[in-house]
């Protein structure tokens, strides 16, 4: 992406062309990733995890479905 950019920019070229030139494809250059913000779900996970210590991730996810929040126990061992 940062290639594609520096020779649109560097070369005054189309984007297609310098995709084309530098073999990537013109999907990859305009994909935007579309995540959720996570920052408030792991406040409120730090916030659980420091009042229970002992808790493992699984009953940190218990308490936060109990909450509403809408997660799955993966995410909240990988946060």
């Amino acid at each position: 992406r940062a290639g594609v950019a520096w020779a649109v920019e560097a070369y005054r070229v189309p984007q297609r062309r310098a995709c084309r030139a530098l073999g990537v494809a013109r999907s990859t250059v305009r994909y935007a990733s579309v995540k959720p913000p996570r920052e408030p779900l792991r406040r409120r996970l730090r916030e659980l995890a420091a009042v229970r210590v002992s808790y493992c991730y699984r009953r940190l996810h218990a308490l936060l479905r109990r909450e509403g929040w809408p997660i799955n126990a993966k995410l909240v061992q990988r946060l």
